[in-house]
């Protein structure tokens, strides 16, 4: 009997994007959903979890889960499992370096990259802001204007972009 290859999902995006939806339609379907945020919530158990610890302590926290998450990321491949990775992927070595781990391991990848206009996030991250719960971490307008100038934009990365509505 041959081992069924996992397909690994990496969502990518700003916050507001829609990410989040996107994957747990994915867990609808069977897929496993790796979450930092979500860990991270469970740790600290607030709100805003990153108001909770000095910035350093947090990203450090962050880290840990990361690693953690790589390691069962690789286990649930091993076990054949299709997995949805829910973080921003800010970055295209970050994204390079998950898309080498899955090929290593005969596995597919999938690159999503949610893409809405900047006027459409703000509104978004405004209702998410006033609710509670992991996937609602606070992303204020300096933070956001942060990872907005921060954000490495795939292109030719093999991605499937999947544009927002605006309203």
């Amino acid at each position: 009997m041959t081992q069924q290859l996992s397909t690994v999902v990496l969502m990518c995006g700003l916050p507001g994007a829609g990410k989040t939806t996107y994957a747990k339609e994915l867990v609808r379907r069977g897929y496993t959903r790796l979450s930092i945020d979500e860990v991270v919530w469970q740790r600290i158990g607030q709100r805003d979890a990153g108001l909770a610890l000095e910035p350093e302590a947090y990203d450090r926290l962050k880290e840990e889960v990361r690693r953690e998450q790589r390691q069962e990321l690789t286990e649930l491949m091993l076990a054949g499992r299709d997995v949805v990775v829910d973080y921003s992927f800010w970055s295209r070595a970050a994204r390079d370096d998950y898309k080498a781990l899955i090929d290593r391991h005969g596995c597919r990848w999938e690159l999503i990259h949610l893409k809405a206009d900047p006027a459409t996030l703000k509104r978004r991250l405004a209702v998410r802001n006033a609710e509670q719960g992991a996937n609602c971490v606070t992303v204020d307008e300096p933070l956001f204007d942060r990872y907005l100038s921060g954000f490495e934009e795939p292109r030719g990365e093999g991605e499937q972009v999947l544009v927002q509505p605006s309203a």
